[in-house]
């Protein structure tokens, strides 16, 4: 993981303004997020090695399933994950799990960023930073 540094860490937004500004930039709202913080990942790379801008925020009023909540953004960081291939011999599968648990662990889930990707991830929080507070 490698934070970066960017004007828009701290800054309150609506989640509907933050999500509308962010989309176009090919962000997603990550599937881990809760009631009260989630993250915007935007995928720089996904051979091999997945690697993520990744925004933080969390709900400032309100919670994130209410019309209107405004949250405040984190510190934005990079994040790359090197995920095994093939499939999980030590994965223990029943009608339930295979629903929720289909992949496997990564093999490094903290892997050292690139400077081409931390290259990408610079430009494209300038970007971001230009979206949201111009």
């Amino acid at each position: 993981m490698l934070q970066l540094d960017s004007a828009i860490e701290n800054q309150v937004f609506s989640l509907n303004e933050l999500e509308n500004k962010l989309k176009p930039l090919n962000f997603t709202i990550g599937s881990n997020w809760e009631y009260d913080h989630g993250y915007f990942d935007n995928q720089l790379q996904s051979e091999g090695t997945y690697y993520f801008l990744r925004i933080p925020f969390n709900a400032e009023i309100g919670q994130l399933d209410e019309p209107g909540v405004q949250v405040r953004v984190g510190r934005p960081f990079l994040l790359g994950h090197q995920y095994a291939s093939g499939t999980d011999e030590d994965a223990v599968i029943g009608n339930m799990t295979a629903v929720v648990n289909q992949f496997q662990s990564p093999v490094d889930p903290d892997t050292e960023v690139p400077e081409d990707i931390q290259s990408k991830g610079d430009e494209l929080i300038k970007t971001v930073e230009q979206a949201l507070l111009s």
